[in-house]
């Protein structure tokens, strides 16, 4: 597998089929074992924080007003 000039691979469908790891909604890091081989491993979805976007996303309305999205996005 090519590693591109960014330091990016394309998973292979197989692998990413059997790991449950979907575009946009999965995220995945590198975990280094005790033989010093590395690993992906899927982060599980319920301990990462949605984005304020994200979650804004999730909660507004089709007919809310630009300044009533725009207070969805400035939440902390």
């Amino acid at each position: 597998m090519k590693v591109t000039s960014k330091g990016q691979v394309t998973i292979p469908r197989d692998v990413r089929a059997a790991m449950g790891i979907l575009p946009a909604e999965t995220e995945v890091e590198f975990v280094k074992g005790e033989n010093n081989n590395w690993y992906l491993k899927k982060v599980s979805g319920k301990s990462r924080e949605l984005s304020r976007f994200r979650k804004a996303a999730k909660i507004g309305k089709l007919r809310m007003s630009t300044d009533e999205i725009m207070a969805l996005t400035r939440e902390a």
